[in-house]
């Protein structure tokens, strides 16, 4: 007897989705998106059973950051909010380590910088 692959019940997971639902993170000191911010360095996707497992390497503005868990587990908690996602895991980075111009011309312009 065949099995049937289990039908998705939602559309493939992209890491266009992750990127948006990231925007919605942000450092508790600077008003800006951890995305426009420039901290997202890569998003791995790996297919686990028709769900993904989520790789996010990311850094922050400064190394001893006192928001560092905080933020870590904010991104962690909204990804794995995502349809599709089994576990997130969020790795923190410092090479390259981050300046002011990662930062998108949006957050530019919210920061008053240009």
């Amino acid at each position: 007897m065949a099995s049937n692959p289990v039908p998705l019940t939602h559309p493939p997971l992209t890491k266009d989705d992750v990127l948006s639902a990231l925007r919605q993170c942000y450092d508790p000191e600077i008003p800006v998106n951890i995305v426009d911010l420039g901290l997202i360095y890569d998003i791995r996707l790996d297919p686990v059973d028709h769900q993904h497992d989520v790789v996010i390497e990311m850094t922050l503005t400064a190394q001893g950051c006192p928001a560092h868990v905080m933020i870590s587990d904010q991104v962690k908690s909204r990804v794995e909010q995502l349809p599709g996602v089994r576990n997130a895991t969020v790795n923190i980075v410092w090479n390259p380590p981050w300046t002011p111009e990662r930062l998108s011309p949006d957050a530019r312009k919210q920061l008053g910088i240009d």
